[in-house]
């Protein structure tokens, strides 16, 4: 199990609509419910987010850290962590 603090949660409440077409979540216990059934990862910086996609197997070929940080799976908290989405 997963555990998302409230800058988590609100960053996705907040943000939710880069990757998704519709709220999922109008606060953050539906936000927490969500990303403990998406499995959604937090790191700590956008070098473990570009590990985590290596690791995943996600071509990155000609990509830079930029170009995934700005992924919609990607949302920067705010603090230095990122949040990883797979919907």
């Amino acid at each position: 199990m997963h555990e998302y603090d409230d800058a988590v949660l609100n960053c996705f409440v907040e943000n939710q609509l880069k990757l998704l077409p519709e709220k999922v979540a109008d606060n953050i216990d539906e936000a927490e419910a969500f990303l403990e059934e998406c499995m959604a990862v937090v790191v700590d910086s956008i070098d473990e987010v570009w590990e985590y996609f290596d690791e995943e197997g996600m071509d990155l070929e000609g990509q830079n850290k930029e170009d995934i940080a700005m992924a919609p799976e990607v949302f920067e908290v705010g603090d230095g962590r990122y949040l990883i989405v797979e919907s």
